[in-house]
């Protein structure tokens, strides 16, 4: 389930909205305004699997020092 990013053309407010399906037709509005003239940004979005190799490779880099060597 999705959560993606959208900026209001109205009001330029920057908000995410929950989907629950990507293949979901909704409409949305901005939850400032109530403008429906909105665009949609990119979504970063994370796991929670604790032994990803992503908290492996922070792991590393955190060891490095700071000339990069």
């Amino acid at each position: 389930m999705p959560i993606y990013e959208y900026t209001c053309g109205d009001c330029h407010e920057q908000f995410e909205k929950f989907v629950r399906s990507m293949t979901s037709v909704i409409e949305v509005k901005c939850p400032v305004c109530g403008g429906t003239h909105v665009k949609k940004g990119w979504s970063t979005f994370g796991t929670g699997n604790t032994g990803s190799s992503f908290n492996l490779a922070a792991s590393a880099a955190s060891n490095c020092s700071p000339g990069g060597t």
